[in-house]
């Protein structure tokens, strides 16, 4: 069993009402050869975005963690 620690979730809190439409998100696109890059990537560091955003060329961390989660984490 893996004895790390798991990192906490990163919460902001903000004073305006605006809310991130699902619509938004769903605007990210990547290239196949991106969302490969992206794969190989998490699977050797994990969610460690800024490192994967370094392989990937004009994106930015906050982009390919809002892709992977729309990717994967898909409720039936």
């Amino acid at each position: 069993m893996d004895k790390r620690p798991r990192k906490q979730a990163k919460t902001t809190t903000s004073t305006s009402s605006e809310e991130v439409s699902s619509i938004e998100w769903e605007s990210t696109k990547m290239t196949d050869q991106e969302e490969d890059i992206i794969n190989r990537m998490y699977r050797l560091v994990g969610d460690r975005w800024d490192l994967i955003a370094g392989r990937v060329p004009g994106r930015k961390p906050e982009e390919i963690e809002r892709f992977w989660i729309m990717k994967h984490n898909k409720r039936s």
